[in-house]
């Protein structure tokens, strides 16, 4: 384990570029004197109050940064604090673990079997993992841990037989904040500003079973190695690997690629801003016919190049915000006329993980979200993806339920004559706010035309597509589906749409169907 090197403190300044995503808790800013707390995974986790739900149920829980895995048919989220959660239906979770402490049932305790890692990042926690399953039949948790205050990071691997371990730890794999000292590059003193904090790793197959690591938060950025299957471990004379996103500190992280196979892409999910209930945590994707990149956004922005201007203040969020396809940010769909129970809605969602279901071809996104009102207090979310007309990935307003569950049952086909009505509308924007976006009253009509607090024209272009085109908002190539709807206690039409500037729109239909 290296030493430590004496930073002065503008460099420290300079180099604050915490871990972010990890762990619930927000990054420091440089003119902060210590770390702010990172407030503990809820116990009893909250949820938003509903009304009385005759046909559908949810059991919550609280995983900040889940990522997921299908363990013969089971879904596992695994997320920070060693917290990890299952269920069968995207429904209904059950906790299985949590807390980086001797007790947690994942490791023969974590607090040993950990030790080195704790040491170099001077915690006692640990940050968001992913794990997988590879040829050997076994288990990979690619686990990190970072100081907080700073990109003192270390990311390793573990091995366990079965998915809920235990997990047994094969090494660290990379190391970052070593202050004045050799990067893993073996050639250049570590500088944060270009080089990553060795945080949220994805391990992932491309179409052709290449195994991939895609990692990284703020500091320089996300980056992506070559893995060898048969250790688990990187190829080795890359260094940190190819730069795909990020830099200067900006704040992007929590780097997740789905492989899709209706659109033939590979989809890099991130999340921008912080993370807290006031950091403007959004999720942005981006995507790319190749594992490693370049990914791109609908203007053929490569990411590579989109970065924090180092003439800004630290952390700025004003030279990214343009670019990326922002799928969701901080917003609240205010009741309708017939709805009770309080307003659905998010704040800083984000750190999510994807799922594409091979029997279904359903895609899932996985993620942590805020609440309007209720602070630091989160849970997990499961919303339905689709690939609309241009390629892209749009998101469901609501929280999935299959509509199979729908009484009496509804087709999924969504006709002309069934989206015509009136809807509320949210308009995510492409800011990086913590301003909480209201829905908004609009109604499209049956001769084509968009009336109310947007104007423009609307089209059915077969199946469950959709286009619109609004006065002073541009083109958007949308998905029509039924969603439930908690507030109204029933499934309801909805659509979800996205421009080339990369801004979303969810619309959910009001006064009966």
């Amino acid at each position: 384990m290296a030493k430590t090197a004496f930073v002065p403190a503008l460099a420290l300044a300079a180099s604050l570029a915490a871990c972010g995503g990890g762990g619930g808790g927000s990054p420091a800013v440089a003119t902060a004197a210590a770390t702010p707390a990172i407030p503990a995974t809820p116990t009893d986790p909250v949820t938003p109050a509903t009304p009385s739900q005759a046909a559908l149920t949810f059991a919550n829980v609280s995983v900040h940064d889940p990522s997921v895995i299908n363990a013969n048919g089971t879904f596992y989220v695994f997320g920070s604090h060693l917290a990890a959660a299952k269920t069968t239906d995207w429904m209904n979770w059950t906790r299985i673990a949590d807390g980086a402490n001797a007790a947690n049932p994942l490791f023969n305790d974590v607090t040993r079997e950990l030790a080195e890692t704790f040491a170099w990042a001077q915690t006692t926690t640990l940050w968001a993992p992913d794990v997988v399953q590879l040829a050997d039949g076994k288990f990979y948790m690619y686990y990190n841990a970072c100081k907080g205050d700073s990109p003192r990071s270390a990311l390793g691997v573990a091995v366990a037989d079965k998915i809920e371990g235990p997990y047994i730890n094969k090494g660290i794999l990379l190391k970052s904040g070593m202050w004045g000292e050799i990067s893993e590059d073996g050639k250049t003193i570590y500088d944060a500003a270009r080089q990553p904090n060795v945080v949220d790793p994805q391990v992932f197959k491309d179409k052709a079973g290449k195994l991939w690591m895609i990692y990284g938060s703020y500091s320089g950025g996300i980056f992506i190695l070559e893995m060898d299957e048969a250790t688990g471990k990187q190829k080795p004379g890359q260094g940190y690997g190819k730069h795909l996103l990020g830099g200067n500190h900006a704040r992007i992280e929590g780097a997740y690629v789905l492989y899709h196979p209706q659109a033939d892409y590979y989809y890099m999910f991130t999340s921008w801003g912080g993370l807290d209930a006031n950091g403007a945590y959004n999720i942005r994707v981006s995507r790319s016919r190749n594992a490693d990149g370049p990914y791109v956004d609908a203007k053929g922005v490569d990411m590579d190049t989109v970065k924090a201007n180092p003439a800004l203040p630290l952390f700025d969020d004003a030279s990214i915000a343009p670019y990326g396809q922002k799928l969701m940010g901080n917003y609240r769909f205010e009741l309708a006329a017939g709805e009770t129970g309080t307003p659905l809605g998010y704040v800083s969602p984000g750190h999510n993980s994807a799922y594409y279901d091979k029997a279904s071809k359903q895609t899932f996104l996985i993620f942590h979200t805020r609440f309007p009102g209720l602070g630091e207090q989160h849970e997990v979310r499961v919303h339905e993806l689709f690939v609309n007309e241009d390629g892209w990935l749009v998101a469901s307003p609501f929280r999935y339920a299959p509509l199979s569950k729908s009484m009496p049952l509804q087709p999924a086909t969504v006709t002309a004559a069934d989206a015509a009505g009136s809807y509320k509308v949210i308009n995510h924007g492409k800011d990086i706010s913590a301003t909480i976006k209201s829905s908004q009253n609009i109604k499209l009509n049956a001769d084509g035309t968009v009336t109310g607090a947007m104007t423009g024209k609307w089209g059915h272009k077969g199946g469950n597509n959709v286009t619109m085109t609004l006065d002073g908002g541009g083109a958007y190539s949308g998905v029509l589906s039924r969603q439930w709807n908690t507030n109204a206690n029933a499934f309801v039409v909805t659509f979800t749409a996205q421009s080339a500037d990369g801004v979303s729109l969810w619309g959910a239909r009001t006064g009966g169907q």
